[in-house]
């Protein structure tokens, strides 16, 4: 009988190594790789089929495009961050910070989907009685929501081929473990075993399956990244300490688009939908404010308003600070090298500070002139004036550049009661035809005349 062989798996990239080391070889993590024994292969080396007759491929004529059978959660900023409404036969892993509400979500969920085809909820955490408890503490009609307390992966999808249910939840995919491995739960093994099984499942039965998933401290998924491209989509909960907002983000959809947002509250009685999330993101102050703008960002097929403050002070030391939050810090300092140049405006004597108000995170250049602009504001303590709107991307030799998407996002100022807006010539409407009512456009082709339109 052929002996077992110890082996070393990082927990963070899947790699393996022959022996321990202090840091991954593959990804550097640092104390993350962790023993495993693998049977050693042994006796002869299996002969290939010879004559076995595969499948012909398909013409991409021939293959159907009906869409996905969908259908709806209960719950409308999640419909829109799947792509519409759960699918059947798709797999959903939802990653967040512990208590940000991944179970309090997918639970809300589960009740309202009960309420047409069968739900199974598993969960590996908790018991029957503590899930229960939360159901009845936020008042969700789910007496007849199916509940397993289980961790082996092979009894859930017994019990699941035995119910058949439209929807099933694993709560969470670190704690479920397979029989035939002999590694821990939540072990990198483990965690592509169960996940795989899952998924085959999912895919040969049409269950809809969402897995619930640890995060690490930088805030990724544990495990292997290979279970991110398992899967069909990937969602993360994001959060600022103390806030009751919770934002639902898709960074991977393969059955609609990715970078779209879900905005939830946190209340007493769960987590409740936010219908208007520009109401969140900006201030609204009760006169104007020196270091504040407005911007219009586009999150998936979305246009939001945000705001984003700045704080320009005189530095207390020879090394003046550069802070952006829900900001690229390192964008923020190649904007300050573009004022200097091209407006001359000097702040390598000042620490500046960057907010973006509400938790929102902005990836996008759409807020470069917002930025700018809210900077020179505190630096001059001069607010700008009361209902103005930018939008536009600041090139290195000055030009301001246009932004995807222009007319939505300035119709979904006008629709907040912004006035004046002030935007890229090549987002200006064209003509009579392509005006707004209620703004007033001012084109800007270089960061002097936008500067000069403000102040």
């Amino acid at each position: 009988m052929a002996k077992s062989k110890t082996h070393y798996v990082c927990d963070s990239c899947g790699a393996s190594a022959p022996k321990w080391q202090g840091q991954c070889p593959s990804c550097g993590a640092w104390n993350t790789l962790t023993e495993q024994q693998r049977p050693a292969t042994g006796g002869p080396a299996r002969q290939v089929a010879v004559g076995y007759a595969g499948e012909a491929p398909q013409l991409l004529r021939e293959v159907t495009d009906e869409a996905e059978a969908r259908w709806p959660s209960g719950l409308d900023e999640l419909d829109r961050v799947l792509g519409g409404g759960v699918v059947a036969g798709s797999v959903v892993l939802i990653g967040g910070d512990p208590g940000i509400g991944k179970s309090t979500l997918l639970l809300q969920a589960s009740a309202s989907l009960n309420a047409n085809s069968r739900v199974i909820y598993v969960t590996g955490e908790e018991s029957l009685r503590q899930v229960s408890l939360r159901a009845r503490r936020l008042g969700l009609a789910a007496e007849e929501l199916g509940l397993l307390a289980e961790t082996a992966v092979e009894r859930i999808l017994a019990t699941a081929r035995d119910h058949r249910p439209k929807v099933l939840v694993v709560d969470s995919i670190q704690t479920m473990h397979s029989e035939a491995l002999q590694s821990a739960p939540g072990a990198v093994a483990q965690l592509r075993e169960t996940t795989a099984a899952l998924v085959r499942f999912a895919k040969q039965t049409g269950t809809a399956v969402f897995l619930v998933g640890h995060v690490t401290k930088e805030g990724h998924i544990a495990g292997p990244r290979v279970l991110e491209h398992m899967v069909d989509t990937v969602l993360y909960f994001e959060s600022d300490a103390g806030s009751r907002y919770r934002i639902v983000r898709a960074v991977k959809n393969r059955f609609g688009a990715a970078n779209e947002i879900g905005v939830f509250a946190m209340t007493e009685q769960g987590l409740r939908q936010v219908r208007n999330p520009s109401a969140i993101f900006l201030s609204r102050h009760a006169e104007p404010v020196a270091g504040s703008a407005v911007f219009v960002t586009r999150e998936g097929s979305r246009p939001l308003l945000g705001e984003v403050q700045a704080l320009v002070d005189g530095a207390s030391h020879g090394n003046p600070r550069r802070l952006a939050v829900g900001f690229d810090q390192q964008r923020l300092a190649m904007l300050l090298a573009v004022m200097h140049r091209h407006a001359g405006v000097v702040c390598h004597d000042q620490d500046v500070f960057v907010n973006i108000v509400g938790g929102l995170r902005v990836a996008e250049t759409a807020a470069d002139l917002a930025a700018v602009a809210a900077v020179l504001s505190s630096l001059r303590d001069q607010a700008l004036a009361a209902g103005t709107v930018l939008l536009g991307e600041l090139g290195l030799a000055g030009e301001i550049r246009p932004v995807p998407f222009g007319e939505e996002r300035l119709m979904a100022a006008a629709k907040h009661g912004f006035t004046r807006a002030i935007v890229p010539k090549d987002n200006a409407p064209r003509g009579a035809a392509g005006a707004i009512d209620g703004l007033r456009i001012v084109p800007a082709g270089r960061l002097e005349e936008a500067l000069e339109a403000l102040f």
